[in-house]
């Protein structure tokens, strides 16, 4: 371990401990914290089972050169990625990342369609979870996927769904750590809609019937995922926030906040001790939206900060599941990774080198001088140090160093894809 830097852990350590802070400690909590790393990004979101245009809201833009193009392509680059992030985590899956040669649709997709995926995982340590695919497909028509006034294309996506859950559960249980399955649906209109009501009321209907099946919590927990708007759902979105958080209070599902799903000036920290009183687990989507749902690369910004502070001042690490959901084109997808990946693990070991209690006793005693001044000077404390610490004790690149070895990664590679 390079002295220099354990010199300044050392000191970084008198420092906090001044508030109270057993930095040792810190770091033995954000190790047991798992990031849910999202495939996609790798080869901007095409998936292997099918040739077809990304639709459905979806959009990705840029041709930076190397994306992947098959599942071991795909592989490689996360291995590469999660060598340059500290800790042990999960890769969160959609259904058209199946690894197999059959001709196989989404309503027939099976476990072993994904036996190399979990093989992987294995050897890697990681987690798995998974999301339904309900976008990209012949059979998403007219804007509509499970609340599709049709019965039999209602119907596939059902089944759909039903066959996701059971390639979950198979996860869970192969890899013993619970697979968080996150249903979204880009369902909505254009343009302003005559009715409203029956769109949600066909979804509904399809949940309940996708949701009937119990599967065992240990292995499968099931997410829904509200949006205020989309690409080609400008004016209504059939699975708004309200119909999401409502849906899951009353059927005991996980909700789903992406960052990037919500009025520009809404942010989704300020929802999360509201929603975590109502005794529910929640699923992070953390993206950055620019001025709309554009999915740009997570940085160290305000609300990234704010949400992991909501996340360590009020104990919810372990009843909210953190994943990734942004892609990225226009740059090495692989630098994506990581800098999304470690800007959301910073973010959460500076939460934690907060003194929460004496902030707390501030507040409630009306000493609003205090909170501010403590606030303030904590911004310019050695945060730096701890992080390059936790860094090198993990075996990873310290600071920029990762981005020599993805350059390399890149020319050895990725330019002769």
């Amino acid at each position: 371990m390079s002295t220099a830097i354990q010199n300044q852990y050392q000191a970084a350590k008198v420092l906090y401990s001044g508030f109270g802070i057993d930095v040792d400690r810190v770091l033995e909590t954000l190790s047991r914290v798992k990031i849910s790393i999202h495939c996609w990004q790798g080869d901007d979101v095409h998936g292997f089972l099918r040739n077809e245009a990304l639709s459905g809201g979806i959009s990705v833009t840029g041709n930076y050169p190397g994306a992947a193009r098959t599942p071991q392509e795909l592989r490689c680059d996360l291995e590469k990625a999660l060598s340059m992030i500290p800790g042990k985590h999960k890769v969160n899956l959609h259904a058209i990342y199946a690894d197999t040669k059959e001709q196989v649709d989404l309503d027939q997709l099976e476990p072993r369609h994904f036996e190399t995926w979990v093989e992987w995982a294995k050897k890697q340590g990681l987690g798995l979870d998974f999301n339904p695919t309900c976008f990209s497909h012949p059979k998403f028509q007219d804007g509509f996927s499970i609340s599709h006034p049709n019965p039999e294309i209602q119907e596939f996506w059902i089944k759909h769904c039903k066959v996701s859950r059971k390639i979950a559960e198979y996860f869970g249980r192969e890899l013993q750590q619970t697979c968080v399955t996150n249903f979204w649906f880009p369902d909505g209109f254009k343009d302003v809609p005559i009715d409203r009501m029956a769109p949600r009321k066909r979804m509904k209907e399809a949940l309940d019937k996708v949701f009937a099946e119990k599967i065992d919590p240990q292995f499968n927990v099931d997410a829904v995922e509200s949006k205020l708007f989309g690409i080609g759902s400008e004016s209504y979105v059939v699975g708004s926030h309200e119909f999401c958080m409502s849906y899951a209070l009353k059927n005991n599902k996980v909700i789903c906040l992406d960052a990037g799903h919500f009025h520009p000036t809404e942010t989704i920290s300020n929802k999360l001790s509201a929603l975590a009183l109502f005794d529910t687990q929640i699923l992070l989507h953390v993206s950055r939206p620019v001025r709309w749902d554009s999915d740009h690369v997570v940085i160290m910004d305000d609300e990234l900060q704010e949400i992991a502070k909501e996340l360590v001042r009020n104990q919810l690490l372990d009843k909210v599941h953190i994943g990734l959901d942004y892609f990225d084109a226009s740059i090495n997808r692989i630098a994506a990774w990581i800098i999304g990946s470690r800007n959301m693990i910073k973010a959460l070991l500076r939460a934690m080198l907060e003194p929460t209690d004496m902030l707390r006793k501030a507040e409630l005693g009306a000493d609003f001088t205090t909170r501010l001044a403590i606030l303030e000077e904590l911004k310019s404390y050695p945060f730096g140090a701890v992080w390059d610490y936790y860094c090198q004790q993990n075996q990873v690149p310290v600071r920029e160093a990762w981005l020599t070895e993805v350059k390399q990664y890149e020319a050895e590679v990725l330019q002769k894809r």
